[in-house]
């Protein structure tokens, strides 16, 4: 069952002002009155237990959610049953994109870890951006960002070889953690190999062979979901290589 919790205002200051969703949910120069109008829009958090969804595809859209502590999966059902890994999300990222065009969403969101969001109705989000200065702003430069990840995405599908595209997710997934304050050299990933191999377009048993031979060349080290990236600068020439060959 999905655990929801109201926040107050004072706790919502708080909560925040330590988070790294600040720059959508609590723009510079926003005072103590918009604060109290923000409690109307981030009125509550969800909680998100493993392998549950936070919503399905084709659930009516009503909320854009920001991810505050743990990390899901976007995926989608192809025509011969197979699931189609279409994203991975983490701490400070938003979820919910997808059913701003239909008003359905479009995909599966499943929670990789115990996980909390806070809910952003997009009614209220629309409402308050006309009159909260900077937040319409915010949320535009949000939506950006996604859509140069999903570039990114596509350049990688339709161009790299198995090891450039590994080299590349990995790079990927340390400037992420780097930003959250992480290590960009050791962490710990969330979703299974199979995951990774539906996401980047490749068979389980290629991500397999990519990663030993990562760790056979000294670029990584590898212990079951736990990677630490020995030479950062390899896994880049991986990527300057292909791009001189194009």
């Amino acid at each position: 069952m999905k655990a929801t919790v109201p926040i107050t205002a004072a706790g919502l200051k708080k909560a925040c002002s330590q988070c790294n969703l600040l720059e959508l949910c609590l723009p510079f120069g926003m005072d103590d009155t918009d604060l109290h109008r923000l409690d109307e829009l981030v009125g509550a958090r969800r909680k998100i237990k493993r392998q549950q969804p936070l919503y399905r595809s084709g659930d009516l859209f009503e909320a854009i959610y920001a991810i505050r502590t743990g990390s899901f999966k976007t995926d989608i059902l192809l025509e011969d049953g197979r699931e189609q890994v279409t994203g991975f999300q983490m701490t400070g990222e938003i979820l919910g994109l997808d059913g701003i065009s239909t008003e359905l969403h479009s995909c599966n969101a499943i929670a990789l870890e115990d996980s909390e969001v806070c809910v952003i109705p997009y009614a209220k989000l629309e409402e308050l951006s006309r009159t909260v200065e900077g937040l319409q702003h915010q949320f535009h430069k949000v939506m950006s960002r996604e859509i140069v990840r999903d570039h990114g995405v596509m350049m990688l599908l339709g161009s790299m070889r198995a090891e450039e595209r590994l080299a590349a997710f990995l790079l990927n997934m340390s400037q992420r953690f780097t930003a959250r304050g992480f290590s960009s050299a050791e962490f710990h990933l969330r979703m299974t190999r199979e995951e990774i191999g539906s996401y980047l377009g490749l068979k389980l048993e290629t991500v397999s062979r990519a990663f030993s031979r990562f760790q056979v060349e000294g670029l990584v080290a590898v212990q079951q979901k736990h990677i630490r990236i020995l030479d950062g600068a390899g896994l880049k020439k991986l990527i300057q290589h292909h791009a001189n060959m194009r």
